[in-house]
């Protein structure tokens, strides 16, 4: 059964730092491009981060350049955000998302979504 699982959200005091996790299974996690998305109250979902397979390139929101970092550990397939510098206007739920990168090799034909992690900064 294919699973998402993000964990780490929480409350933060502004200038804080968190890490998020997303625990992939039942797929190739080495077949997928990996993202950060987030979606705060009232606005679209948004790209925070992404993690490129084939190259293993990594791609920021200018909003959080600087501030963010995304990883993945292949032998655990597992993707990480770590957040610094927490500012309120980060308060969103974070969703990881896996994409398949290999779509015209036949390999994968699909994504997945986990099903989001709330991070809140505030005083």
């Amino acid at each position: 059964q294919v699973q998402l699982v993000e964990s780490g959200g929480g409350l933060v005091q502004p200038g804080g730092s968190l890490r998020l996790s997303c625990a992939a299974s039942g797929f190739t996690f080495t077949y997928y491009t990996m993202r950060w998305y987030r979606q705060a109250p009232g606005k679209e979902r948004e790209l925070v981060a992404a993690f490129t397979v084939p190259g293993d390139t990594t791609n920021y929101a200018d909003s959080v350049k600087g501030r963010f970092t995304i990883t993945r550990d292949n032998e655990k397939k597992t993707m990480y955000l770590q957040m610094s510098s927490l500012k309120p206007e980060d308060t969103a739920v974070y969703y990881c998302n896996a994409h398949c990168a290999y779509v015209v090799f036949r390999l994968c034909t699909d994504h997945y979504w986990g099903q989001g992690t709330q991070v809140t900064v505030s005083s």
